[in-house]
């Protein structure tokens, strides 16, 4: 099944699961589906396994990368530097796009958004959560990105720098969150459980030990 058909399959099961009732692109992506499986070009078993595979990915595929560059130096230069290469070090292909991972520090904050449609590194994170989709929230991350972090309960010095980063259909971003105080010697497996779906987008913080 081909990138663009895969998207459709994605987008088609996001605008029901946003409104209920199939919004235009579910029904554009609904028709090409049945004139394809008629033509014998795909069949419907692939377009099923195509959305469970998309679906199949969740925070720990992300939680292992961010595990991994807080313990080892040599890969979090790789993973600032090329996010792709670095994930395929660790057996994790980054399927839609190029991979761009920010490092949150102690002067530094990363937001991530997509202000064009929803954007998201799916193929290591899953699917979005319905707010990242939702065009109020595109907005305002742009707009007013302190307040909707402080809507979320993440509230920054006043000297702490906040960039939105605005992922498109070239890049994907990931933030590297900072690690928590008070984890040192801890193995990966370990580190792991601290880093949340939130942490990886900058709505949040990683979680305290």
């Amino acid at each position: 099944m081909s990138a663009d058909g895969a998207y459709l399959g994605t987008k088609m099961l996001l605008d029901r699961e946003e409104g209920g009732a199939p919004g235009y692109y579910a029904q554009l992506s609904d028709a090409l589906r049945d004139v394809l499986i008629e033509k014998g070009i795909i069949t419907a078993a692939q377009v099923r396994r195509e959305i469970e595979r998309l679906e199949a990915p969740g925070i720990h595929l992300g939680a292992k990368i961010v595990a991994r560059a807080w313990t080892d130096p040599g890969f979090k230069k790789l993973l600032l530097e090329n996010g792709s290469e670095a994930a395929e070090r660790l057996g994790i292909k980054v399927g839609e796009a190029q991979l761009v991972v920010v490092e949150n520090t102690e002067r530094v904050h990363n937001l991530i958004t997509c202000t064009l449609c929803s954007c998201y590194p799916r193929s290591i994170l899953g699917q979005p959560p319905a707010w990242y989709r939702n065009k109020v929230y595109r907005a305002r991350s742009v707009n007013e990105p302190r307040k909707v972090l402080e809507e979320f309960g993440t509230v920054l010095r006043e000297d702490v720098v906040l960039h939105v980063r605005d992922s498109n259909a070239d890049m994907r971003y990931m933030v590297l969150p900072r690690r928590p105080a008070g984890t040192e010697g801890w193995d990966e497996a370990r580190l792991e459980a601290l880093v949340t779906r939130d942490s990886l987008i900058g709505i949040a913080h990683a979680l305290e030990p």
